[in-house]
């Protein structure tokens, strides 16, 4: 296998530029969608698009295209991917409506008896939407193809 440039392992640094490239359009569509600039969006999850995702599918995309689609660290990867975003869109995502509901009855509760239950809310934009994880998914092919 190729070195490669940045951690001297070519699909490390696939997986990576990925990550980096799904958290600033993260940066990029909050900025277009609120008209200000929040840098804290490079560590959030959720949101368009899934980085989950960009990082899993690149490697698998990465991996099958230098080691091949017979070799067994291609599978392992791929069910790696498939298993991460399915857990994206599914249990992360049921994660996050229940912050949402249990919220909001915190919320009724501090204004009916002003109890103050929680410091603050539970993060509620934790899981991904299926285009969301789809748009990650095909920038980490994407990114895996150019770098490969």
């Amino acid at each position: 296998m190729e070195k490669g440039l940045i951690f001297g392992n070519r699909i490390l640094d696939i997986v990576v530029v990925s990550l980096v490239i799904a958290q600033t359009f993260k940066v990029i569509f909050y900025l277009f969608k609120e008209k200000k600039l929040n840098f804290r969006k490079y560590l959030d999850t959720g949101s368009m698009p899934s980085s989950h995702s960009a990082s899993v599918s690149s490697l698998a995309a990465s991996v099958g295209i230098l080691e091949g689609i017979n070799s067994v660290f291609f599978a392992i990867s791929l069910v790696l991917a498939f298993v991460v975003m399915y857990d994206a869109t599914g249990v992360r995502r049921a994660v996050g409506k229940q912050a949402f509901v249990l919220n909001k009855i915190v919320e009724n509760i501090h204004k009916k008896e002003s109890l103050a239950l929680l410091e603050g809310n539970l993060k509620e934009l934790i899981g991904h939407t299926p285009l969301e994880v789809l748009a990650g998914a095909v920038l980490g092919v994407a990114v895996a193809f150019i770098m490969s």
